[in-house]
């Protein structure tokens, strides 16, 4: 953190993420408004179309942009996402305010993702530029708790927030941390280095074989297939709980609204803390494969404990199981990539990374919302947690190649 330009990276991350998690409340808020807290018959479909559109950009456009990435200049490309995203979100209460349709918030929705497709994938391929090799672990971990504070202090503020002031105001705030995350940005003294300026003018043919490259190495390589099948899991009970966790919150309950998800979404963000801060010390000397597959595990018992009960209390320990067991495959799976990658090619496979986790992430929303319409949230919720927990025992036994293609253990690294 005493280092100025991963300190700009930081606190860019930490204000922008603030701001999404407030506009994530503020947009249940929306379909919360729209749907009468949910009573609506079409609610959880709403909920699953929301995350298909929140996901339909990556999966159009994520396995083309990496080798762009890899060409551009990488904090502009940052620095006009960001950009980019703020005017988006200012126009968006305008065009549901005009139209009183939730089309029109899909439609912005789109777009406003559709910037994170270039945003995402160079974060990530940014952050081994400008911080050492042997430090790349911490700044990972680092990343993964500015996202963790971010969701502590903006989920239940967001709550609040929607519950008492309404959705719109939540919204324009957005806006503006995306703009002071420009600010810095604009902080960080990156130079492209020589992978970025030594590539052959662009061609159809040689666009084609740089897509291609960055695809075979995401099969090919063991260490980043790893990382690959635990964020999967993650993605997968993501698109679960957006879909039929939220409604199971809200009919647990007489008083609906967004406090109860914004403080439960708080309890989460501790149990992730924890685990990131434990991944960083006393988790360097395990087995990273024992820790992503053993973590997989323990948040599929967290889900079923989730799903088989009607009460806050046990919804809160849930949750901090759930956070800070998942917390390896943050940090963890950034730093797998990260490693098993060469500088001119992270573009291609971090944006190879957005696209698969947003296609699993849009089955599992899908599945998620159609059970949860005919069988109800809890069934929805243990057919989750019976599919991390599948992850987690291929991840437990993806050492083994590991082992088998590098010559030495995965663990100690």
């Amino acid at each position: 953190m005493r280092q100025r330009d991963f300190a700009a990276l930081w606190w860019g991350q930490l204000i922008s993420i603030l701001g999404e998690r407030l506009s994530y409340l503020a947009l249940l808020g929306l379909l919360a408004q729209h749907t009468r807290h949910f009573a609506d018959r079409d609610s959880p479909v709403l909920l699953a179309v929301l995350a298909n559109v929140m996901a339909a950009p990556v999966l159009l456009f994520a396995p083309f942009t990496g080798a762009w990435v890899d060409r551009w200049n990488l904090r502009r490309v940052l620095i006009v996402s960001d950009i980019l995203r703020a005017a988006l979100v200012v126009l968006l209460p305008m065009l549901y305010a005009a139209s009183h349709s939730m089309a029109a918030v899909y439609v912005m929705v789109f777009l406003l993702f559709t910037c994170n497709v270039f945003f995402t994938p160079t974060k990530s391929a940014i952050t081994p530029e400008i911080v050492p090799p042997g430090q790349l672990l911490a700044a990972n971990a680092l990343l993964a708790l500015a996202g963790v504070l971010a969701t502590s202090i903006g989920a239940p503020l967001g709550g609040w927030m929607v519950d008492r002031m309404g959705w719109e105001p939540v919204i324009y705030i957005n806006a503006v941390t995306y703009l002071v995350s420009v600010v810095s940005l604009w902080l960080v003294r990156y130079r492209p280095h020589a992978h970025h300026e030594k590539r052959p003018e662009i061609s159809l043919r040689a666009y084609a074989r740089e897509v291609g490259e960055g695809w075979h190495l995401v099969r090919s390589s063991a260490q980043v297939g790893l990382a690959l099948v635990t964020l999967a899991a993650v993605w997968v009970g993501g698109g679960f709980l957006n879909a039929a966790g939220n409604p199971h919150i809200q009919r647990a309950t007489d008083e609906p609204g967004m406090q109860r998800v914004g403080m439960l979404l708080l309890v989460l963000g501790i149990g992730s803390a924890l685990g990131t801060w434990w991944v960083n010390t006393g988790g360097r000397r395990a087995p990273r494969a024992w820790l992503l597959g053993g973590g997989l595990l323990v948040v599929a018992v967290g889900l079923a404990t989730f799903a088989l009960s009607g009460r806050l209390a046990v919804f809160a320990v849930a949750g901090l199981i759930i956070g800070l067991a998942a917390a390896p495959a943050f940090v963890l799976s950034e730093t797998l990539i990260q490693e098993g990658t060469e500088p001119r090619q992270r573009g291609r496979v971090f944006s190879a990374r957005d696209f698969l986790m947003r296609l699993v992430f849009l089955l599992g929303g899908t599945t998620a919302g159609f059970l949860t319409r005919s069988e109800g949230t809890r069934l929805a919720l243990l057919v989750c947690a019976g599919l991390v927990a599948a992850a987690g025992m291929t991840a437990l036994l993806w050492e083994r190649r590991i082992e088998a293609r590098a010559g030495e253990p995965l663990g100690g690294r």
